[in-house]
């Protein structure tokens, strides 16, 4: 997961940023995305676009002295990552409590214009007591952030910036431990079966099930998807592995075949 945070000026350039369809040119004509945007949570706040424009701006105004009160957080997942609305939901929830702004506005918006799974957080940097959140070590506390939400639901792990890892850590290398875990079940269910079936019903039992399309993919109890190609199993790889374990299957002798059927007969 990658973290970025912005402190800015205008609520109204925010929202309408994350709530408005996305303008995109294409050569002389202009395109218009829309539906791209939907509201995962509102925190002490609610309406449309304009009247949350309006909240933000009138509890504001309890600290007319701060001229930046917007605090703007985007949260990403990995390319071939995704989690479902009500996680992401708590992810926000567990962001604002990290950060210190549960108790302050907020909306959190995902957006499904990008091929990687992204959400974004207006926060109201001004409290209804015209208090102001803090905006130090911003780039540390998102990083940290970022870093447990990996840990907590089994995300790629991307490495902490540089400047905020030990020497030690520098020098180690970063692993999926939730990737090897698929690709070894993978490994192992497919080495087993002999027909997509019973390939499919063991990476259930494992604790996976599959979705298939223009290619294949993995999805775990947490609703995290992975492609098979980012593993090292496409379809394609899977299918083949498949009919050569039916070549190769053993097949009972005709001297034990003939014996069974005797034995049936005298039963």
């Amino acid at each position: 997961m990658i973290g970025k945070v912005i402190i800015g000026k205008s609520f109204g350039g925010c929202l309408r940023y994350c709530l408005e369809d996305k303008k995109m040119k294409n050569g002389i004509d202009k395109m218009i995305m829309k539906n791209r945007a939907e509201i995962l949570k509102y925190n002490l706040c609610f309406g449309d676009k304009v009247e949350l424009i309006q909240q933000f701006n009138e509890v504001k105004r309890l600290n007319a002295k701060q001229s930046k009160p917007v605090m703007h957080i985007t949260l990403s997942l990995a390319p071939g990552e995704r989690l479902s609305k009500q996680l992401l939901t708590e992810i926000a929830n567990h962001c604002a409590e990290d950060l210190g702004f549960d108790k302050n506005q907020f909306i959190a918006v995902e957006h499904n214009d990008t091929e990687h799974q992204h959400f974004h957080i207006v926060v109201n940097r001004i409290d209804f007591d015209g208090k102001t959140l803090s905006d130090s070590n911003n780039y540390k506390k998102i990083s940290d952030f970022c870093r447990k939400m990996e840990k907590r639901f089994q995300l790629i792990q991307v490495l902490s910036p540089t400047k905020f890892l030990s020497a030690e850590q520098k020098n180690l290398p970063r692993h999926d431990n939730r990737k090897e875990r698929l690709r070894m079940i993978i490994a192992q269910s497919l080495n087993s079966s002999k027909n997509y079936g019973e390939f499919a019903g063991k990476m259930k039992v494992g604790g996976y099930e599959i979705i298939k399309g223009r290619g294949i993919s993995f999805i775990d109890k947490q609703a995290v998807k992975v492609k098979g190609s980012e593993l090292g199993f496409s379809m394609e790889k899977i299918n083949e592995q498949l009919k050569r374990n039916l070549i190769h299957a053993p097949k009972q002798s005709t001297y034990i075949n003939l014996q069974q059927r005797k034995k049936s007969l005298h039963l």
